[in-house]
């Protein structure tokens, strides 16, 4: 017969990697994550080791499983790239993330500089080498974000003036709103949102515009 030593049994279990099921069924368990979400980030452990690397840094589960299953996983595949080759560090699309999360971003300049993160990271490739890519320092990225004037309008004051300027403009809308068509509220939005060339907060931006509306 043959005998196999429960401790030998033990060590060879502790010794192995985690399974691709049970490590969605933690990232469920652990971070509220979907099913699906869970099973798309275990798909190499070169994706969940990303993962677990933009959460280490502090980013928040669900958006860092969103944003790597956009932005991130959309431009890799334009590009053939698998994710350990992403341009973008993990540090990095953290940073990203927490600047959405406080207000500092809204979602159109968080994609914008993912743009700017991506473009500058592919500049910074200096050498390939036996399939390994050396990436030298995209630099800072909340400097990055001053720089390319990036930052959310806070200022309610001149996001009031917008406004204002915004209905003065538009008289049609403004009657159509009145008259209950709320598709016209979305176009004064829409007109807002381009004349802050995108810096407004949009949910600010409709708040006050009903208050003025009303």
């Amino acid at each position: 017969p043959l005998v196999i030593a429960d401790a030998w049994v033990e060590e060879i279990r502790g010794a192995m990697t985690e399974l691709p099921r049970a490590m969605a069924d933690r990232y469920m368990n652990q971070h509220g994550l979907s099913d699906y979400d869970a099973t798309q980030l275990t798909q190499s452990p070169a994706y969940a080791a990303y993962f677990e690397a933009v959460v280490a840094e502090g980013a928040a589960p669900k958006l860092a499983s969103n944003w790597l299953s956009g932005e991130i996983a959309r431009r890799l595949n334009a590009q053939n790239l698998s994710i350990d080759r992403s341009p973008i560090q993990p540090q990095e699309l953290a940073e990203v993330i927490s600047h959405l999360t406080t207000g500092t971003l809204n979602a159109s300049g968080a994609k914008q500089l993912v743009e700017l993160l991506w473009a500058r990271s592919l500049e910074d490739v200096v050498v390939q080498l036996s399939g390994n890519v050396a990436r030298t320092s995209v630099g800072n990225v909340s400097a990055l974000i001053e720089s390319a004037g990036l930052r959310q309008m806070n200022d309610s004051s001149a996001l009031e003036k917008i406004i204002d300027d915004v209905i003065a403009a538009s008289p049609d809308n403004v009657a159509q709103f009145k008259a209950g068509k709320e598709k016209a509220f979305n176009a004064l939005v829409g007109q807002i949102m381009k004349a802050s060339k995108g810096k407004a907060n949009p949910q600010q931006a409709g708040e006050l515009l009903r208050q003025k509306l009303r």
